[in-house]
């Protein structure tokens, strides 16, 4: 199972996979952009690759109150819409939603940190390429941890992404009371470890999948904290400033910007517009770009590492960019992305 939740290996994206040709032919015919690779000086050519298969944007919507109660959070409405528009997507946006409504309860009883980090601090950390976040410096709650760790593999299991085998060690490790030494080891291990396509193990994935979702409640309370007070900008590396996690997305922003997301705690930071954040690639030439019709996602594979990193155009879109909704509306985006030998 890849990192990030509905994509690598999948069901969803097995299945796209398995019928690709067909489903590519018919999404040709509705006008799907050919894929473009950039020149030295920046300039596209298009036509260098078969187009792709995508899935549209979800238009902007409020969210309704059910049964008179309290309004779905925004994600949980654009996600219902995707269903409605993608049948093929139906199980993994009903787990998309598990899995938010699960991240949201806990982190609404996490207490918000408090980081006293001068500017010199930052600095220094910016120097040294060391991540800001301590795993000592998590609010974790271990009660509320372990109900993470345990429900996580309880979903992950009932939409088929966790195997037999695999989710009976999550539910083991959820009773361990070593898991916070394993907690922190794998935090340790994972931050600043970039990996190169095929060089990961299923076992550490697995686990590194479960970990990530069952920690973003705790971490996702310290980006909330750091993002609007701490001045990242001097930060250029592909690796998240505050947990040291790879981008599993990014937003380019009206300003043509683009900002990475970090799969594990949420933070985003400002990064070369065309570079690999996974292997510092800043190559254009070894950059493959491809976008829907709309232009409302684009993909950027590297030619030199074989991964590939999906990204929302914010510069003329209905709605800001929602990692845990746009992530299953693109899909698609990742078959086509393995089908032409990418790596996610």
């Amino acid at each position: 199972m890849r990192r990030g939740v509905g994509a690598g290996a999948s069901p969803w994206v097995v299945a796209f996979r398995a019928r690709a040709d067909g489903f590519f032919d018919d999404l040709r015919v509705a006008g799907m952009e050919k894929p473009r690779q950039f020149t030295r000086d920046g300039q596209a050519n298009s036509g260098m690759r078969a187009a792709i298969v995508y899935n549209r944007a979800v238009p902007e919507r409020h969210a309704r109150p059910r049964g008179g109660g309290r309004a779905e959070p925004r994600e949980i409405t654009e996600l219902r819409l995707i269903k409605e528009r993608q049948p093929d997507l139906q199980s993994a946006v009903d787990m998309q939603i598990e899995l938010i409504q699960l991240q949201r309860r806990v982190q609404a009883r996490v207490a918000m940190p408090w980081f006293d980090w001068s500017a010199a601090t930052v600095e220094a950390h910016d120097a040294s390429g060391t991540p800001l976040l301590r795993f000592e410096d998590i609010p974790i709650e271990w009660t509320e941890l372990r109900l993470m760790v345990r429900q996580t593999g309880e979903i992950l299991r009932r939409h088929d992404s966790l195997e037999s085998a695999d989710f009976a060690h999550v539910q083991t490790l959820a009773r361990e009371a070593d898991i916070k030494t394993v907690l922190e080891q794998w935090y340790q291990r994972t931050a600043h470890a970039p990996t190169t396509a095929g060089a990961r193990d299923a076992g550490d994935a697995m686990l590194g999948e479960v970990l990530t979702l069952a920690l973003r409640p705790f971490l996702a309370r310290c980006a909330d904290v750091v993002q609007p007070r701490v001045d990242l900008s001097p930060w250029t590396r592909g690796y998240c400033p505050l947990c040291g996690d790879e981008p599993d997305f990014a937003v380019i922003t009206p300003a043509a910007e683009r900002w990475l997301i970090c799969r594990r705690c949420t933070l985003r930071w400002r990064f070369d517009s065309l570079g690999c954040p996974y292997c510092d690639n800043r190559d254009r030439t070894r950059i493959t770009s491809f976008a829907t019709p709309d232009g409302q996602y684009r993909v950027y594979g590297c030619d030199a590492c074989q991964r590939y990193l999906k990204a929302y155009d914010g510069r003329n879109a209905p709605r800001p960019v929602m990692p845990t909704v746009d992530g299953v509306a693109t899909l698609p985006l990742d078959a086509a992305a393995q089908q032409r030998g990418y790596t996610a």
